[in-house]
């Protein structure tokens, strides 16, 4: 409680800050390479969904921070635990609707790797983590907003991360007992 607590959100803040930047920086630099020089091999075709994790990541972030920024700021500082809450609705639906294009190019690009013949690699875990984010995010901003289709939403990541985290443990299995097989 009391000037821990506040430090504690504050340095919660600078970190988000400072992921949010540094996550820029790699997100302009992944889409520079697709733009000007295309996929680097059909192979890492899966990584572009890495780009996934630093918006759902700030997403999540700005609006955990901000549900609990009440239990700092009371009484005559209630205004920015207010101000904070809103910044995280705020941040979440306008970044939210930048990862719905993220979302999209990184589909249309691992189907389009697909259609050209992408085979399993452990690149493939790349998939997990950024949609494991789009669902975090998508639940935070869906308990923020009280949005019935954004909580659908968050339901629907949750069964795609679940599939696809099935798909890429079967096939790191079975790629893992041909290895040892053939051994």
């Amino acid at each position: 409680a009391g000037q821990a607590r506040l430090t504690m959100l504050l340095a919660c803040y600078g970190m988000f800050g400072l992921s949010l930047i540094v996550g820029l920086i790699t997100l302009t630099l992944v889409y520079s390479r697709l733009v000007h020089g295309g996929i680097a091999t059909l192979q890492a075709a899966p990584t572009v969904w890495i780009s996934l994790g630093v918006i759902g990541q700030s997403i999540t972030a700005a609006n955990l921070l901000g549900a609990d920024a009440h239990l700092v700021f009371t009484d005559d500082h209630a205004v920015v635990a207010s101000g904070l809450r809103v910044f995280g609705l705020l941040f979440g639906v306008v970044t939210g609707g930048f990862g719905v294009l993220f979302f999209a190019l990184a589909t249309a690009l691992t189907v389009h790797a697909g259609r050209r013949g992408l085979t399993f690699s452990l690149t493939w875990w790349s998939f997990t983590f950024p949609v494991g984010t789009c669902v975090t995010a998508a639940s935070a901003l869906g308990k923020a907003t009280g949005a019935d289709a954004v909580n659908a939403l968050s339901v629907a990541l949750y069964v795609l991360l679940l599939t696809a985290w099935a798909v890429v443990a079967g096939r790191t299995a079975l790629r893992t007992q041909q290895l040892l097989g053939a051994g």
